[in-house]
């Protein structure tokens, strides 16, 4: 048999967005073998290239223009500089727009109609494009004209009134996530937006507009914290590392730091009390159940969390993982990629780099069994493919005029 081709190989991608959600979608269809050309402003390009530092070294050990922000999130694309808001600029695009399967941008609303570089405008002259458009609140609503960041959407979708330590709590209080969740789960459900439409563009033969929103994106993570308030008519409020609906589920400190517990069922519970030399506490009526245990969380825990405080992180998850019960430590980047199971799924990947020799890049989770992900090429230099894309489309750049 020949060598199967990458999922979406001979698929190209018309790459109009910056910073993380746009790109993070991109990001996954480069990934999966699709051709994204990333149209960058001349000069300055995405505004994470300047999010630094850190800032990737080239191979003397000086700083480049490349952040460790903008690397995450652009590999195995092609960068070409256009200036689209010149009216030269503007028609090579719709140009380029012609020979492409997927756009992807996230300009605010209606924000690229002056440049007919919109939907309507370019399904004219590409019926079978699929345009996906991602904005702070979507293309209706009275919202719908407004920016919409990371930090603001996690406050204002809910997630920080259920992240952060108990408001009766030392440190109590409402608290962001760590990474941009927001944006980068926004760009999860763009992937998945385009290639549904991608396999009914086989059907129809015809392309569609995709309207994805970060706040509509950032409510539908909420997951079974949604269904709690719709359920139950009550707001959950924050838990800090415990769980709303499951106990024990949390942090707990040991005599040397902190680690996890992370009880699923009645059963784990019963070996988790074994460990703890009070297995009374498994059979006990009150905690034999975790609706019971949730019922007096406020008596149980202190109990386990005294006991967890007599002996070290190592002896604890030993014996746990021995019994099955869920667990394990929390680590620092350093001890993450230091351990054997990240080492063994080769996370760490390191891909060839025009200035820096190499780059690293944390691997794709997808593992297919018969055309795997390739790291073919680092995040591109600033207009480091232009001419060899406009080449390829049978376009080039507009001459500048004297």
């Amino acid at each position: 048999m020949k060598e199967r081709l990458a999922p979406l190989a001979g698929i190209r991608v018309l790459d109009l967005s910056r910073v993380l959600a746009g790109p993070w979608c991109t990001q996954n269809l480069a990934d999966l073998g699709a051709d994204v050309i990333k149209v960058e402003r001349p000069g300055t390009g995405d505004d994470t290239r300047s999010w630094g530092p850190p800032f990737l070294k080239d191979q003397d050990g000086n700083e480049t223009t490349e952040s460790a922000y903008y690397l995450s999130t652009n590999r195995n694309k092609r960068s070409v500089a256009i200036d689209f808001s010149k009216p030269e600029g503007a028609e090579l695009v719709r140009e380029m727009a012609k020979h492409c399967d997927i756009l992807v941008e996230n300009f605010k609303v209606g924000g690229l109609k002056k440049y007919g570089l919109d939907y309507d405008s370019l399904k004219e002259i590409n019926p079978r494009l699929i345009y996906c458009s991602i904005t702070g609140f979507g293309q209706t609503g009275p919202l719908a004209s407004l920016p919409g960041y990371d930090f603001m959407i996690q406050g204002m979708g809910g997630l920080m009134s259920i992240t952060g330590e108990r408001d009766d709590l030392p440190g109590g209080g409402p608290q962001k996530a760590g990474v941009a969740v927001t944006d980068v789960i926004t760009g999860m459900y763009a992937t998945v937006a385009v290639l549904g439409a991608l396999h009914e563009r086989h059907r129809s033969n015809r392309g569609q507009y995709i309207d994805l929103a970060l706040l509509d994106s950032h409510i539908a993570m909420l997951a079974n914290q949604n269904l709690n308030y719709m359920t139950s008519g009550v707001a959950p409020k924050r838990y800090g590392n415990a769980h709303q609906n499951i106990v024990p589920y949390q942090v707990f400190e040991v005599s040397d730091g902190h680690m996890i517990v992370a009880v699923g069922n009645d059963g784990q519970f019963r070996a988790y009390c074994g460990v703890l030399e009070r297995p009374d506490l498994g059979e006990n009526p009150k905690y034999a159940t975790n609706s019971q245990r949730l019922q007096h969380r406020d008596e149980l825990v202190p109990l386990l969390a005294d006991i967890m405080k007599t002996k070290p992180r190592e002896y604890w998850i030993e014996q746990l993982q021995a019994v099955g019960v869920p667990c394990g430590p929390i680590n620092n980047l350093d001890e993450v990629f230091a351990h054997p199971q990240v080492k063994a799924r080769e996370v760490w990947r390191n891909i060839p780099h025009p200035v820096a020799g190499t780059a690293p890049t944390a691997a794709n989770p997808i593992r297919f069994s018969d055309t795997p992900i390739q790291y073919r090429m680092a995040p591109p230099l600033l207009g480091e493919h232009t001419d060899e894309v406009l080449a390829e489309l049978g376009l080039s750049l507009p001459q500048a005029s004297e």
